[in-house]
């Protein structure tokens, strides 16, 4: 993935333009055009979602490009239907997929979305390669994801003769041109441009005394929250819960998952501490969106687990990011924290960002009928710690 590579700190005065080109892409690529990516390496490319692509599109893009389109998947979805180059499965990993006799959009389609049937004919056909960690492919792959659609993309050189100016030709052809550097950059950059839009006065039910201050990216992006519970002290360690949201838990009252009990128990835990922070995180899913969450929850009910129908998909079994967690606790001045999870890798990520962890609090509830497998599978594959 993207945020997992290792990347330079962006000068502050790029920021916006780059959050702002990516921005652009991403609601291009919802609407199902294509956008031009370029590559520090010299590779140019227009990309388009496989979700969103049809045989008009398909043939529009090989025609504006000059080159052949082929896919762009992650090496998670190409293990899944066993065409991963070598035996360990990296984790973020891109590869190109191409099918002899060439690419069409239905193909595109099969070997992109697990909710659909899969020809035979389309698999024998198929091949991946290695692509760099930087290029185009990895960078359109990135752009799929911010978009929170099917981590799947075509990718078409750009080889065009009239294309040496790549600025000016997007401009006479109406596309969106961005630098795959930016894109790569985006989770971070969005991270660390985190800034307080609004407060208030929240009483809530198990803690009267709450403020919620809502942060909001310089691109306008979408807003995390910081509920505060109490006076938490600067000078000692605060009781803190990092809460990824999660639509059919935390409103609907799903009996899939925890997550209600433990947006409902960590405020109340905080509350009986006499002081805290409970940070809500925009990352639906584990870090895929509600659409792709649902789609996961229908690879379950066909028999997979929570983690392996997020790995069906094509993505990582967990894409959250914690940067975000670790800035508002600093714009919080809390850089001491005793932390309410049973996941370590938020030990982890918030020791990695600056923030001294204390102690883990395990923060676990009873299961249901609904839930046993799914807790059962954090704790076996996951890592969780009851």
């Amino acid at each position: 993935m993207p945020h997992r590579q290792n990347l330079k700190t962006m000068p502050a005065t790029r920021e916006p333009a780059s959050l702002l080109s990516v921005d652009r892409a991403v609601f291009e690529l919802r609407r199902g055009r294509a956008v031009a990516v370029s590559a520090a390496n010299g590779d140019r490319a227009l990309v388009m979602a496989a979700e969103g692509s049809s045989p008009q599109s398909l043939k529009d893009l090989a025609t504006m490009a000059g080159g052949a389109p082929y896919l762009a998947i992650t090496r998670r979805r190409a293990e899944v239907l066993g065409l991963s180059t070598t035996a360990e499965v990296k984790e973020g990993g891109v590869l190109a997929l191409t099918l002899t006799g060439g690419l069409d959009a239905e193909a595109a389609l099969h070997m992109a979305d697990p909710m659909t049937d899969m020809p035979k004919e389309s698999l024998e056909r198929a091949c991946v390669s290695e692509v760099g960690a930087h290029g185009p492919e990895s960078a359109a792959i990135g752009l799929v994801k911010i978009a929170r659609l099917l981590p799947a993309a075509l990718v078409a050189p750009i080889t065009m003769a009239d294309s040496a100016d790549l600025a000016g030709w997007t401009s006479r052809r109406n596309l969106m041109l961005v630098d795959a550097g930016d894109i790569f950059q985006y989770e971070r950059t969005a991270a660390r441009t985190l800034k307080r839009v609004s407060e208030a006065r929240v009483p809530l039910e198990d803690a009267e005394h709450t403020r919620i201050i809502a942060y909001r990216p310089q691109d306008g992006g979408l807003e995390h929250l910081a509920i505060v519970i109490g006076e938490p002290q600067t000078d000692t360690p605060a009781l803190i819960r990092i809460h990824s949201e999660c639509f059919t838990g935390d409103l609907l009252g799903s009996l899939r998952c925890d997550c209600g009990d433990q947006l409902r128990g960590a405020i109340g835990a905080i509350s009986a501490s006499g002081s805290g922070v409970l940070l809500y995180l925009a990352q639906e899913g584990r870090g895929i969106g509600l659409v792709n969450k649902l789609r996961a929850y229908t690879l379950q009910d066909r028999g997979l687990d929570t983690l392996d129908a997020n790995e069906m998909l094509g993505y990582d079994a967990d894409e959250r990011v914690y940067l975000p967690a670790a800035e508002i606790l600093r714009d919080l001045g809390l850089l001491q924290v005793k932390l309410l999870t049973n996941n370590p890798d938020k030990v982890a990520a918030l020791s990695r960002f600056g923030i001294d962890v204390r102690e883990r609090i395990t923060h676990a509830f009873p299961t249901n009928k609904h839930n046993e497998l799914y807790l059962q599978t954090k704790k076996a594959k996951g890592g969780h710690l009851f």
